[in-house]
Parts: structure tokens; C-alpha cells; sequence
């Protein structure tokens, strides 16, 4: 993210860019900072976006190869390509040796760091990760803000936030705007207004369902269920997330029963350090076997929808009620 910020306030670019990682909000912010420094606002016969699995490579290397129209340089923008997974082999050939005044900035949420296009990118350009925020550095953008705002927040009703929001920053990027909005007048964000005009999400959702089932609390977990149905959640979804919640459930508690300390096992099961502590504390709550169990009741589960034996909502009521 520096190099990026260095190359914009230097104005000395590299000719690609690749934009990647889990959090979505900070891969759309560096996206827009590029695109207005490397396009002119109104310049659309230079600027182009491809988006989704379905481009053709062909086409984007025939543009390339097209020289700017009245402008300094051509600007091409590659989203969710899935090119970094497979299939790149075509365009990590070309970016061997582009068009020098065809520029690429690529968006994608996952990349094989094996693929050649990620290492011809990697060599040619500047490939950025955008992995999802620590706790602490979230507290600290949040608080930002809500300051540049004119508005306050105490640490521990920041904490209360993340509780309902999640990691993810676009969702506490809406919170907060909700929040300026509800205290217009007043300087001082309190636990009041959090819990008056915050959202909680799915993700937290599922893990108070799991907490239930660990309480043997069925109707709680079963009132959780239908909440999310309640918005409209697809139960399919609701089961693939029980079932990675499960899943990583099972990955936390095995490695510390191998002895891995909290950062590392946040850092196999791929999630924040502070996240990897919630995830030892409801593991613990379990036996292993019946944590296995449970991945394999939704893997069941999954099975009995598309075979077409049971419908889908009635297959997560009986997970739920079944699964630990």
C-alpha cells in the first residue's frame, strides 16, 4: 500500500498493478486512487474495465496493443478475472513484454502466487495484499473517521461496533455512516446509539448459533435461523457457513492440541489474531469428535439438498438440531 501511495505522490508508475486479498473495501479504495491518477476524469477513449470470468484475453491483448487516442497512456482494468487461478498463461505472456504505454491494474480477491501471470506481475509490477485488518487497526480507521467527522468514540464502544460489524470494512464503513447520521448534533458516539442503529451481520449470527448449540439452547439457535431467513439469506448459504465455522472450529482446536500458540494458528486457518482467540474460545467448548462429527453432518446435509431428498430449509433446521 506504500509503494502505491509513494508512486501516485511521485507520479512515477509502475505499468501494472495487482490488487488482491480478502478485504474488498481496501482493493476498491486503491483501485479508485489509481484510476484518477493514472486517467484523465472525462478520458474514456483510454480507459477500459473488464470484469468477471468470462473475458477474452484475445481482446484485452489486441487493446493493449492499441496505441492511446490524444493521451499519455492507455489504462486497462481487470476485475475478478479468475486469471490468477487458472487459464493466465496467454496474458502472463503478453505482460512479458506490453505495449509500454498500456497500463493494467488487476482487482482480484484470490491469486495462485504459483500461477506465471502472478510471477510475470509480480516481477514486471507491483502486486499489493490487502488481507483483512487487525483489530487494532480497524479501532484506529474507524475512530479516523468518525474524527474527520467532528465526532468521538470511546475504545470500548468501538469494541461493541466491531462485535456486530465484523471485520470486514465496508460493513463498518456503512455503520458508520449510519452512526454520523443518527448523531448529527450531538459529538459523542455512545454504546446507546451503536446498539440503537447498528446492523449484525450473518457472520456473527452463526457463531452466537454455534454458541447456542453449545448451550444446548435449540430454540435460540433455531429463533437465529430464522432471523437470517428473515432477511433473506439463502439457506444454502446459511449451511456453508455453519459449515466453515465448523470446519474451522475443528482446525483451531487440533492445532492447539499440537501445541501452535494463537498467532500461529490465526495464521494457518487464515484468520485475524483476535479472531483466532474467539475461535479457541468456542473450540474449546467442544470435543474434537464432535467437531468432526459436525463437518461431516454438513457435508450430509448439503448432499441430501441437491439429491433432491429434502428441501433446503428444512435440511439447516435439522442440522441445527442435530449437528453438535
Amino acid at each position: 500500500m506504500k509503494q502505491i501511495n509513494e508512486d501516485i505522490k511521485q507520479q512515477n508508475f509502475k505499468q501494472i498493478y495487482l490488487l488482491y486479498g480478502e478485504e474488498r473495501y481496501l482493493r476498491r479504495q486503491y483501485r479508485e486512487r489509481l484510476r484518477k491518477a493514472l486517467c484523465s476524469e472525462d478520458d474514456t477513449m483510454n480507459t477500459h474495465f473488464y470484469e468477471g470470468r468470462d473475458i477474452s484475453v484475445g481482446a484485452v491483448i489486441d487493446l493493449a496493443e492499441t496505441l492511446p487516442f490524444l493521451a499519455e497512456r492507455r489504462v486497462i482494468f481487470i476485475s475478478n478475472s479468475g486469471l490468477f487461478k487458472s487459464g493466465g498463461e496467454k496474458m502472463a505472456e503478453y505482460l512479458a513484454e506490453p505495449n509500454e504505454t498500456t497500463y493494467f491494474v488487476f482487482t482480484e480477491s484470490e491469486i495462485d502466487k504459483r500461477s506465471k501471470l502472478f510471477k510475470t506481475v509480480n516481477s514486471k509490477g507491483y502486486a499489493a495484499e490487502f488481507a483483512v485488518q487487525d483489530e487494532k487497526t480497524l479501532k484506529r480507521w474507524a475512530a479516523g473517521v468518525l474524527g474527520k467527522e467532528g465526532k468521538k468514540i470511546t475504545e470500548n464502544t468501538v469494541q461493541l461496533l466491531l462485535s456486530k460489524t465484523g471485520t470486514n470494512m465496508e460493513n463498518i464503513q456503512m455503520e458508520l455512516e449510519k452512526l454520523i447520521c443518527y448523531c448529527l448534533d450531538r459529538e459523542v458516539i455512545t454504546d446507546e446509539d451503536v446498539e440503537a442503529v447498528c446492523t449484525t451481520r450473518i457472520s456473527n449470527h452463526i457463531f452466537d448459533m454455534i454458541n447456542a448449540i453449545a448451550d444446548k439452547q435449540q430454540k435460540k439457535a433455531l429463533d437465529l435461523y430464522y432471523d437470517l431467513l428473515a432477511l433473506k439469506e439463502p439457506p444454502m448459504r446459511i449451511l456453508f457457513l455453519i459449515a466453515r465455522q465448523c470446519n474451522l472450529l475443528l482446525q483451531a482446536k487440533e492445532l492447539k492440541l499440537k501445541g501452535h500458540d494463537q498467532r500461529s494458528i490465526a495464521s494457518k486457518i487464515g484468520v485475524p489474531p483476535f479472531a483466532a482467540g474467539k475461535y479457541l474460545a468456542q473450540a474449546s467448548r467442544f470435543k474434537t469428535e464432535k467437531l468432526r462429527n459436525a463437518v461431516a453432518k454438513c457435508v450430509e446435509a448439503e448432499e441430501a439438498v441437491k439429491s433432491g431428498r429434502m428441501n433446503d430449509i428444512l435440511s439447516v433446521e435439522i442440522l441445527i438440531m442435530s449437528v453438535l
